[in-house]
């Protein structure tokens, strides 16, 4: 995000995430659990993550 719209947008919408996340865990008395590691690829989808990589290697040449 930090190179699409600035760092300083990034790190207000980090501060954002983390924010929402504790009140989440606050207002349902949750605990803290890890994702893991494959949590946003798995959400993405395959097909996205490959075409989003193809790319990727297109742009570097």
């Amino acid at each position: 995000m930090a190179t699409r719209h600035g760092k300083k947008r990034a790190i207000v919408a980090v501060q954002h995430s983390i924010l929402i996340a504790v009140w989440h865990m606050l207002t349902h008395d949750a605990a803290c659990h890890e994702l893991g590691a494959g949590y946003f690829t798995e959400r993405a989808g395959k097909t996205r993550q490959t075409r989003r990589l193809v790319a990727q290697l297109n742009n570097l040449g």
